[in-house]
């Protein structure tokens, strides 16, 4: 009894004393760190309670720790950045939110079903929908309430309230992701007619061409540009890519076995290529001295030249192949007719920018039929901002006529546009775009207010490129840091 009473005494001892050398250690490590010292030691306004200040202090360095930790957490359990946003912005009640049965039935196995719950759209750590109200019922009527004047100098990071997303533009998360290039990707396309194949240019001069079909995978990465790759286009079998660059010379690639097998050399950088939408045995290329050019895809000699008033930074042909709309330096759109069996060029129309101060065109796209127009339509799209609506008259051999317009944020970088034309057949006229706070917006040129319709979230850096895949059920962005985003749509009866 004696020995145990004495090992009971003991023990406590001996924990107390532990209990203390780790006080003293975890006091030294606390006392040591030099952010913390670096906080509570700051200078503090004149007029300010010294007391509140140093607690305030002390306060936000516990918050930056947990912070730390908390995404640490989730980094480690394989959770991404948009499941931590989502589960640092959910409600307070979000716990106790009832989730609704549903039945497990074919109908409800799709590929398009949305997420079950309001606990799984708020958790969902792959797929994110930027205009999802999380806002209760009141507070999104007061919001949905509010008028507010619409403005030609309309800003697209506006938080200006927005309707619900319907389901013309509404999607459902992300696709797939491709991360695998470090320098900024400047120009993303789809293949012609194609759903999967998808390919992107980047500053380092590579162009990589991936499946997006399940499972996602890079095909082949094309190296052969010492500088960026300014522009690229698909043959129409999707056996060839062409593509322009900065280090002034346009390169015909075999896709299936990764070859280069054309160089054609210019004296000035080559700025915007596309294929003949009829003839692929013409590619035409713009380039910084102010040329159109068409060369022979086979033989790689220039056909035809013509001149415009600035750097060409931007083309599209009509679905004919009759016509070649093209934008400049200046932001003046030219439309130069060309002669599909010999290649010949002529300038037949301009269209002078109304801006005072000249600013580069980054978009010139083409599209045969709008609901708006009644007819074939082109879209501009300039540094400045202005987005421009044309309406083209080919039998007045492809003469402009402005039909809207709509004033954005500037771009610091070439960001580049699109139209929407399966969105705009069911309602309105719709345009996605890039933009610099690394947001993808859609605008309906229809709406007299409030053109933003939808957003969405996930890059962390501008996004530069964007392109519809065949079908318009896929939509890919890619950003200035490399990243390649593709989202999917949202089904619609």
């Amino acid at each position: 009894m004696a020995e145990s009473t004495t090992i009971q005494r003991s023990s406590p001892e001996g924990d107390d004393h532990e209990l203390k050398e780790e006080n003293i250690e975890k006091k030294k490590d606390f006392t040591a760190n030099p952010e913390f010292f670096s906080c509570m030691l700051q200078p503090a306004p004149a007029d300010s309670d010294p007391n509140y200040i140093g607690i305030r202090r002390f306060l936000l360095l516990r918050k930056a720790e947990s912070g730390v930790l908390r995404r640490k957490d989730w980094r480690c359990n394989g959770k991404g950045y948009v499941a931590y946003r989502n589960y640092i912005s959910r409600p307070r009640n979000w716990e106790t939110l009832q989730i609704p049965s549903r039945p497990s039935t074919p109908g409800n196995s799709g590929r398009w079903m949305p997420s079950a719950s309001p606990v799984s759209q708020l958790l969902e750590s792959d797929s994110w929908n930027s205009l999802k109200d999380l806002r209760s019922p009141s507070q999104a009527s007061q919001a949905l309430s509010r008028t507010t004047s619409f403005s030609s100098n309309a800003s697209d990071t506006d938080d200006r309230p927005r309707r619900r997303s319907e389901p013309a533009y509404s999607f459902v998360g992300m696709h797939c992701i491709f991360d695998q290039c470090k320098a900024m990707v400047t120009v993303i396309k789809f293949g012609h007619m194609s759903s999967d194949l998808l390919a992107y240019g980047a500053t380092d001069g590579s162009l990589t061409v991936c499946s997006v079909s399940m499972p996602p995978s890079v095909i082949k990465q094309l190296i052969g540009h010492s500088k960026d790759v300014t522009d690229f286009d698909f043959s129409t079998n999707n056996q060839y890519i062409a593509s322009s660059s900065m280090d002034k010379t346009v390169r015909v690639w075999d896709i299936s076995r990764g070859l280069c097998i054309r160089v054609i050399y210019g004296v000035s950088s080559q700025l915007c290529i596309r294929f003949h939408p009829v003839n692929n045995n013409f590619l035409s290329a713009g380039n910084a001295k102010k040329e159109i050019n068409v060369f022979n895809f086979s033989t790689g000699r220039t056909i035809s030249t013509t001149v415009v008033d600035g750097e060409v930074t931007a083309m599209d042909h009509d679905h004919t192949g009759q016509f070649i709309f093209c934008g400049d330096s200046q932001g003046c759109i030219y439309t130069v007719s060309m002669n599909s069996h010999t290649g010949a060029l002529s300038r037949t129309h301009r269209n002078r920018s109304s801006s005072k101060h000249r600013s580069a065109v980054t978009t010139v796209e083409y599209r045969t039929f709008s609901l708006l127009a009644r007819g074939p339509v082109l879209l501009a799209f300039t540094r400045d901002g202005s987005l421009s609506f044309f309406s083209v008259s080919l039998e007045m051999k492809g003469y402009l006529t402005l039909r809207c317009s709509l004033k954005l944020t500037p771009r610091l970088h070439s960001i580049r546009a699109s139209f929407c034309p399966l969105l705009s057949l069911e309602k309105g006229e719709y345009i996605v775009a890039g933009s610099e706070d690394a947001n993808v917006y859609f605008y309906d040129l229809t709406r007299p207010r409030n053109t933003c319709v939808n957003k969405l979230q996930g890059h962390g850096y501008p996004v530069i490129g964007i392109a519809w895949n065949h079908g318009e059920n896929l939509l890919a962005s890619s950003d200035f840091g490399g990243t390649v985003i593709v989202w999917k749509r949202a089904k619609t009866a």
